[in-house]
């Protein structure tokens, strides 16, 4: 039996390490307050959410991320995938693919992570 061979790098946006507290929020969920999770890496094109509560493939969230300064870009996303953790260095946690992001928080979103290239902190 033979295997596909899997693709070492399928991401269209360079990822940062960052550890920034992100509201969340399920839509449809009748429930208004939103779940602080961190993210552990972040790009143009999504993050990952460090989490043991884990939502759904393919359930649609709202997200609420600070890009500093006060400032804070709202982005609706879809979980792509979720990982319960394995191994001392796994963590659980779900990766968010931005669905919608307005061009402007798109930019600041953008702005934000060139700026944390440059200093290699996170804002």
């Amino acid at each position: 039996m033979s295997q596909t061979p899997r693709p070492h790098n399928v991401r269209r946006f360079d990822r940062k390490s960052a550890l920034i507290p992100v509201v969340v929020r399920a839509q449809g969920n009748k429930i208004q307050a939103g779940v602080r999770l961190d993210t552990t890496d972040l790009s143009e094109g999504g993050l990952f959410l460090r989490s043991d509560l884990l939502f759904e493939v393919g359930e649609d969230l709202t997200l609420e991320i600070p890009i500093g300064d006060g400032k804070v870009t709202l982005a609706h996303g879809r979980v792509a995938w979720v990982t319960r953790g394995s191994g001392k260095k796994a963590a659980a946690g779900m990766g968010i693919e931005f669905a919608r992001l307005s061009a402007h928080d798109r930019q600041a979103l953008a702005d934000s992570l060139r700026a944390l290239a440059k200093t290699g902190k996170q804002e």
